[in-house]
């Protein structure tokens, strides 16, 4: 499928360099708007202005929510004051709103000059509210019902003003103070069997709200879960202020996932696409990081000059620091990456912090000896048999299987426990991942490895 839309892409483009604007046009048209937002990337600058203009008003507009803010604020310069008009009355006020917050304050200027009385009051509202919260992603174009209306009139109120409401699925009924009461849906109202039953009596009142301040991972997560195409907003007296849709969640999901993916990684989230950030935004994302656990690297070289006397006493000790130290810090990563995934998704709390200790443990032993078993058969076998290697006796080898052991007990403990007590911290537990994890195993292990040597082989 990608392979195909790279050759339509590939075609569409020599279209417009070779001028054949009104064949190219026909086949824009047929196209979804985040396929044609899609052609935007393979553009010049120059030539942006020209493909947009090439498309019907309507399909323009959603294009445009779909494009690059790079794209979108070149559009934006080159618009006459009449082509913005345009494309700001087309547009959803959430999606309005997430233009101005990407785009440089004098293009700002120019989006709220434009708009509409109602739009700009609209986002101005929506940009005061945190930027990680419900009322920052919400929509204020709903539809409203009154509970005295019969089902005959909320329908005519819905064809009057669903046209520019951002989804009509779902209506909400309210009071004259805007205190939300209930809700309804079109099927409710269609498959009424009497057009003057009124609106309270069918109307659904166990409803499930966020408030403006409520996160909005929690807000997707809450979509995600019951499955609704929407989730009411509403302040802290329980009026409604706007409603969350089901693709602004997917956008945080799709946001949160990504930076949770860079922080497991050890690097700072990033807000522009890897193509479109430059060589010293990638630098300073990444060095931060690589400057910590280079520091706290200097640990591991700590202990092993401390027992430098012990290396050079039992000097096949040595090979088997890389091993001991790598499957400490897997083991410690399977553990971490799973609970985080699991705080993601809501399915961990800190109250689960003892289950999953004991659950950690049962596991972690588990490994540990199947690991010890197999490590003490290939040392035995392989390294001292096979290759010869007098100095790995049956002592070294069960200092390092024990090590083995217990190194994995712990690193599995520590990589189930971290990320929930950073979360309790509230921070991101993300950032306990594979690197942070790895650094902390590594210095543990290397304890465990020589306090194994100096007990059992006395050096």
């Amino acid at each position: 499928m990608a392979e195909r839309f790279e050759i339509v892409e590939k075609a569409l483009l020599k279209m417009l360099e070779d001028k054949k604007y009104a064949t190219l046009r026909d086949i824009l048209i047929t196209m979804n708007p985040s396929d044609v937002a899609g052609l935007f990337r393979g553009l010049e600058d120059n030539q942006i202005p020209l493909m947009y203009r090439l498309l019907p008003k309507e399909l323009a507009a959603e294009t445009f929510v779909e494009m690059d803010p790079d794209a979108q604020e070149i559009l934006i310069k080159g618009f006459s004051d009449n082509e913005l008009k345009e494309v700001l009355d087309e547009l959803y006020v959430d999606d309005a709103a997430d233009i101005v917050e990407e785009m440089p304050a004098s293009v700002v200027k120019r989006i709220l000059k434009h708009a509409d009385p109602e739009m700009r009051k609209s986002i101005n509202q929506i940009l005061r509210y945190p930027e990680d919260s419900a009322g920052s992603i919400m929509t204020t174009e709903y539809v409203s019902l009154r509970p005295h209306m019969t089902v005959e009139e909320a329908i005519l109120r819905i064809r009057r003003q669903g046209v520019d409401k951002e989804t009509i699925y779902t209506c909400y009924v309210t009071d004259n103070d805007k205190t939300l009461l209930g809700l309804v849906s079109v099927k409710d109202l269609l498959l009424c069997s009497d057009d003057e039953t009124r609106i309270k009596d069918i109307m659904l009142t166990n409803i499930i709200s966020v408030t403006t301040q409520d996160d909005q991972e929690k807000v997707a997560r809450m979509l995600s879960k019951y499955n609704f195409l929407a989730l009411p907003v509403v302040d802290t007296e329980n009026r409604m202020v706007g409603i969350v849709t089901f693709d602004d969640a997917m956008d945080v999901l799709t946001e949160e996932a990504t930076e949770d993916m860079e922080l497991m990684s050890g690097m700072l989230p990033s807000e522009k696409a890897y193509l479109k950030s430059s060589v010293f935004e990638l630098v300073k994302n990444r060095v931060p990081w690589l400057m910590l656990l280079m520091v706290s690297s200097t640990f591991t070289g700590l202990i092993i000059t401390s027992f430098e006397s012990a290396l050079a006493a039992q000097v096949a000790l040595t090979a088997f620091i890389p091993m001991l130290m790598g499957t400490g810090g897997n083991s410690g990563s399977q553990s971490s990456v799973t609970v985080i995934r699991s705080l993601s998704l809501g399915e961990l709390q800190l109250r689960d912090i003892w289950e999953v200790i004991w659950k950690e443990i049962r596991v972690s032993v588990i490994c540990g000896i199947a690991l010890a078993v197999v490590c003490f058969a290939k040392i035995w076998l392989i390294d001292h048999m096979l290759m010869g290697n007098d100095e790995i006796t049956l002592m070294v080898n069960l200092v390092v299987c024990l090590a083995l052991a217990v190194t994995v007990i712990i690193a599995k403990i520590v990589g189930g426990i971290l990320p929930m007590v950073v979360e309790a911290m509230g921070a991101d537990p993300a950032v306990m991942a594979s690197p942070f994890i790895t650094t902390i195993v590594d210095a543990v292990s290397l304890l465990v490895y020589f306090m194994f040597a100096q007990a059992l082989l006395g050096i």
